[in-house]
């Protein structure tokens, strides 16, 4: 028996009562996210009664699923019809939904060469904190005047609205897939790395666990095959990266802090205590470390990068500059004017 039900109304109506009793409200998936940002104190909002997949058209590369929906629906759909999600994003648990892949707007090994979360999203719907039912952007690509509401949604962590359905745009899998691991050390892979950038190469991950490097290709069979006799190295299981994207190789079972440092792709060895993964052809550091949160920003500030602890609590998101802390205060006034979205979850005061 399908599960699909449309609950928008439902959800309308607890969005107004707790707008009319300035009541705030704990917007939620499966939680899977729930160690990123700070915890929200308020009445759940729970968006999985509102889920399945509204539209979807293979040939116009377009489908359109409500924010409960789970991720594991949506891929298997796509699966069949031989396409995926490009951006390749992480559950994080079995049952993370859409909506929660748009909120939290994390992107899986693919992204520096498929791009984003919000790169895919063409339109959504949303409930706003003036307790109406809006429709933003399309299901195709547009450019409009002003604040392209759907995109910032993406990474917005239910702070601004209550995202209730989602139009993406999804691609083609490649013909070919193939894994290699080559020995090397990181000086070494990030130096062949920044090289291999300016070469047309069929790379869509890489990855360097301090000990290897870890490449993925795709593609047309003969550019995989061809990549593959000049890179050489040794054939890995492609289940590998869906462990990196899900968090479970070894690296990840230390008992340390876990931090997401973002650098800027040609950043060279990075000098900051504790263990490190480099991910996204070097754009991604994971750390782990039980050093301060002051330290770590300090350094990977100093290369022009910023850093997400991957723990609950009030130091887990990077600080803003004064600039960008006001186009959040001016949004988060534009769309929920009484702060009952999510309230603090974000940084404070937003």
């Amino acid at each position: 028996m399908s599960m699909d039900r449309d609950n928008s109304q439902a959800l309308l109506e607890q969005v107004n009562q707790a707008l009319h009793q300035g009541t705030p409200l704990r917007i939620q998936g499966s939680n899977s996210k729930a160690m990123l940002g700070s915890p929200v104190t308020g009445e759940v909002l729970d968006t999985r009664s509102h889920r399945g997949i509204v539209s979807y058209d293979p040939t116009e590369l377009v489908l359109t699923a409500r924010a409960g929906t789970p991720l594991r629906e949506i891929e298997a759909a796509l699966h069949e019809a031989g396409q995926m999600l490009p951006c390749e994003p992480p559950y994080l648990g079995p049952e993370a939904t859409l909506g929660g892949m748009v909120a939290a707007g994390l992107s899986g090994p693919r992204r520096p060469w498929a791009g984003s979360v919000r790169d895919y999203v063409l339109g959504t719907r949303v409930i706003t904190g003036h307790g109406k039912l809006l429709r933003f952007g399309g299901e195709v690509m547009k450019n409009v005047a002003g604040y392209d509401v759907s995109r910032l949604m993406v990474g917005s962590f239910g702070c601004l609205a209550l995202l209730t359905e989602v139009s993406l745009k999804v691609l083609p899998r490649p013909r070919q897939c193939l894994s290699l691991r080559l020995p090397m050390g990181r000086h070494e892979a990030l130096a062949e790395l920044a090289g291999w950038g300016q070469q047309s190469l069929p790379i869509s991950a890489a990855c360097h666990d301090g000990d290897a490097l870890y490449l993925r290709l795709e593609g047309g069979e003969g550019s995989v095959q061809s990549a593959r006799q000049r890179l050489g190295g040794e054939a890995l299981d492609n289940r590998f990266w869906s462990d990196l994207r899900e968090q479970r190789l070894a690296f990840f079972a230390d008992p340390a802090p876990l931090w997401r440092l973002s650098v800027p792709i040609a950043t060279g060895e990075l000098e900051v205590p504790g263990q490190q993964l480099v991910d996204w052809g070097g754009a991604q550091r994971w750390l782990k470390s039980t050093a301060t949160a002051q330290a770590i920003r300090q350094r990977v500030a100093a290369v022009g990068g910023h850093a997400t602890c991957y723990a609950p609590g009030a130091d887990s998101n990077p600080p803003l500059p004064a600039a960008l802390m006001r186009y959040h205060r001016a949004l988060k006034q534009q769309l929920d004017p009484q702060g009952v979205f999510n309230p603090g979850r974000l940084y404070p005061d937003l």
